[in-house]
């Protein structure tokens, strides 16, 4: 009996060392798949972030202990949720043939009484100004009523147009994409809150579409390629390419692992019976097959090290505007809730200011002054095009966020290349709004743009915690 007894201590005690032991190179395994090269999704998601000096462990602790709680607060608040879009453009690059039918793709517009009354005061302005032209254009003096000291104040309409053309010429030459024109009636307000980005079920086609759309016909080519597949490019490609090419591409990757990620995190799920009901959750077998090291031959794990990338970038555009973002007034009629979003901006904006290892833009177009010229309005008609590609996206739900993000991301080109110069210490300042501004939609795009990549590198957390 004895001896059953030591052969059973015998038997535990190894049990408990060979379970022990397996728990504890489990975790090792995790902790080399996070700190050097190796298998998995996470395996590049370590040191410095490609084409700059700061290290990704750096962004991690910044943006889940610091950015993502304070994003989501504001973001939540009546300014930022608010975005007014055109989803009723025609694609201008072909016909719009695959338009999504099912009721995750559609948006639901706010009506008049859902907005905040400042907003409702602009689009009743708005109104105003449609009647007046009306009222100016029926009552107009006839020549009997004409004296030779009156002031001829019609304007024709070949001028209204000269007019509404040289608006849109002096808007081209410093923003990097298409802005809605909110002045017409085909502009909605949309509570984005209400039409989260998440998985719609759109797919197929019509996506593979825009992004060989943007990468095939829109980001630049390695100077041995004949052709351009976003599938191909390596690091090794990316070193025959000058900064800002390299830079481009980084920022398009970064934006299309963010809406991967997204989709992955904020997943619908099939009611499992005839009498159940659809869930949204996490599902790891996406976000697998979309980063994993072994299903994307490799690339998709550098896919992931892009978002960091776009997220400096971003981050960098917020702090060089601080001044001009801390004058801003955030109106939608409630001084509370104004007093509220203005106090959280200033809080953000303390914790962007603060960050030391900001990105350096005063390396781009560097050299040759007419070649870097030349560069520069290639990169930003590259970057204008991608966003005339959103219209041509077939789910409406996809398109507001499709739109919202490169505006956003072309709101952050904008400010990156204005100021009072370019590097980690030049700013944007309230008071050269003769040279410079941002219209509201810029400020709700830029905000919640970065918002969306912040809410990425906390779902990496997520994904990281489920795998471990």
């Amino acid at each position: 009996m004895a001896q059953y007894i030591k052969i059973c201590f015998i038997l535990v005690i190894a049990y408990t060392y060979i379970v022990g032991g397996s728990k504890n190179k489990s975790k090792n395994k995790l902790l080399v798949n996070r700190e050097t090269p190796g298998p998995g999704c996470f395996c590049k998601l370590n040191g410095e972030v490609d084409d700059c000096q700061c290290k990704v462990e750096s962004l991690d602790s910044l943006n889940n202990d610091q950015i993502y709680p304070r994003m989501k607060s504001l973001l939540s608040r009546n300014f930022f949720r608010y975005f007014k879009v055109n989803l009723h453009k025609e694609c201008p690059f072909w016909a719009d043939d695959s338009r999504c039918a099912m009721k995750n793709c559609a948006v639901e517009m706010c009506t008049q009484d859902d907005l905040p009354f400042g907003l409702k005061e602009e689009e009743d302005k708005e109104s105003e100004n449609k009647y007046i032209e009306k009222a100016q254009s029926e009552d107009c003096p006839t020549k009997a009523d004409v004296t030779l000291g009156d002031i001829d104040t019609t304007i024709s309409k070949e001028s209204q147009q000269a007019f509404k053309d040289w608006t849109k010429y002096d808007d081209a030459q410093e923003t990097f994409c298409e802005l809605d024109d909110d002045t017409t009636g085909n502009c909605d307000y949309v509570d984005l809150l209400l039409n989260p980005e998440r998985y719609t079920g759109y797919k197929g086609e019509s996506p593979h579409r825009i992004w060989n759309s943007i990468y095939n016909e829109n980001c630049f080519k390695a100077p041995d390629q004949s052709g351009y597949n976003s599938q191909s490019l390596t690091e090794k490609t990316l070193e025959g390419m000058c900064l800002e090419k390299r830079v481009f591409y980084r920022m398009i990757s970064g934006l299309h692992a963010s809406i991967s990620i997204h989709l992955s995190h904020e997943y619908l799920f099939p009611a499992s019976t005839c009498y159940g009901t659809e869930k949204w959750g996490q599902n790891m077998e996406e976000f697998l097959r979309r980063f994993d090291h072994e299903q994307t031959d490799g690339r998709g794990p550098q896919w992931l090290k892009n978002l960091y990338f776009t997220y400096l970038v971003e981050l960098r555009a917020i702090a060089k505007a601080a001044p001009y973002l801390e004058e801003e007034g955030y109106f939608t009629g409630d001084d509370e809730e104004d007093n509220a979003v203005k106090e959280g901006v200033l809080d953000l904006l303390n914790v962007v200011k603060q960050f030391p290892n900001q990105f350096d833009e005063s390396k781009l177009f560097k050299g040759n002054k007419k070649e870097a010229q030349a560069l520069k309005e290639e990169f930003r008609d590259h970057f204008r095009n991608i966003s005339r590609i959103m219209d041509c996206v077939g789910c409406d739900k996809c398109k507001l966020w499709g739109k919202l993000q490169v505006q956003g991301m072309g709101t952050a080109l904008k400010i990156l290349f204005s100021g009072d110069g370019m590097g980690p210490q030049s700013t944007v300042k309230a008071g050269s709004k003769q040279k410079f501004q941002l219209r509201r939609t810029e400020i709700v795009s830029l905000l919640n743009a970065f918002g969306r990549l912040s809410s990425s590198i906390h779902a990496i957390e997520v994904f990281r915690r489920m795998i471990s």
